[in-house]
């Protein structure tokens, strides 16, 4: 992406407490797989919202494994790279709730 600011940063996630690693592209917890809308621009802290996106939807393209997170106060939907940080129990999970 064009304008996509990377930011290396560590945080607690909001919905369910657990400390997450950054690598500069880390936008969900690996935990619970939530996030939070944070950005307009990937990595650009700009966004007014600050609400939670719940993990909606899984999405696979080719080789990429991705997630729909759907924000919880805006509706804002976003497509998010899975990384092999993330908990695949909860994945499998979304995967079998959306079958």
């Amino acid at each position: 992406m064009k304008n996509f600011k990377k930011n290396k940063e560590d945080f607690t996630c909001d919905k369910c407490g657990f400390f997450v690693i950054g690598n500069g592209y880390t936008n969900h917890c690996s935990g619970c797989l939530w996030s939070k809308h944070v950005d307009i621009i990937p990595g650009d802290r700009l966004a007014t919202c600050q609400g939670l996106m719940e993990p909606v939807k899984f999405e696979k393209t080719g080789k990429d494994e991705s997630l729909v997170h759907r924000c919880i106060d805006c509706g804002y939907e976003k497509l998010n790279k899975l990384s092999k940080e993330d908990n695949y129990d909860k994945v499998i999970s979304l995967v079998k709730k959306n079958i």
